[in-house]
């Protein structure tokens, strides 16, 4: 069984404060007498569901092309933790997360605003406290994903939670769509757009039961 546990991009989808939101239009349509149709896209590379390379708060850090693929695709685990408005490290204790988990993925309950796929951005999402990244870095995780744009807190200065865990080549999977997904185990398969030299880019992300 596979899961596709992207958001669909479109117009209207949230982004964050201050991004621009997705642009899609015809450059050439057959009903207006051109051969084909053309469409285009424009976006910023952190717009729904997307990967973060370390270059994005770590100044000549690795770019999303450098990211080894076996780091995207793999064996992952996900783990349920609704009901929260913010994930700490006992949290993640208390959690019973096998010993030999290397990809995280985060169920919450940020998934339910997946219902509406033109909801507001929400402030007020749940995501990972400085001590959380800081257990996910110590037990030697290499890919850490949540349902929603960031995995830091909306009200924490962003870059203390990605830096903890950039700085140890985590890669960080946001704005997963998780709603119809139970915990357990998976296989995932992240694949992100190959795009030179940027700190950030979407990708289609699917797990297999």
């Amino acid at each position: 069984m596979l899961y596709d546990i992207t958001v669909p991009t479109h117009p209207e989808l949230p982004v964050w404060k201050g991004d621009n939101k997705a642009e899609i239009w015809q450059s050439a349509r057959i009903a207006d007498g051109d051969i084909c149709n053309v469409s285009n896209l424009k976006m910023g590379v952190h717009t729904g569901t997307h990967i973060d390379a370390p270059l994005h708060f770590l100044d000549g850090g690795k770019t999303t092309d450098e990211i080894p693929l076996l780091q995207l695709v793999g064996k992952c685990f996900v783990v349920a933790l609704e009901g929260r408005k913010e994930i700490t490290a006992q949290d993640l204790k208390s959690a019973k997360i096998p010993l030999d988990t290397s990809k995280l993925l985060i169920k919450t309950d940020n998934s339910n605003l997946w219902k509406d796929l033109s909801h507001p951005f929400y402030e007020d999402y749940c995501a990972l406290t400085p001590d959380a990244a800081e257990w996910v870095r110590e037990r030697g995780i290499s890919l850490v994903g949540i349902d929603y744009l960031s995995i830091s807190l909306f009200k924490d200065p962003p870059e203390i939670v990605h830096q903890i865990l950039l700085k140890a080549a985590i890669v960080i999977v946001e704005g997963l769509n998780l709603t119809d997904i139970s915990a357990g185990h998976y296989r995932l398969f992240c694949l992100p757009m190959k795009v030179k030299d940027v700190d950030g880019i979407p990708a289609r992300v699917i797990l297999e039961k």
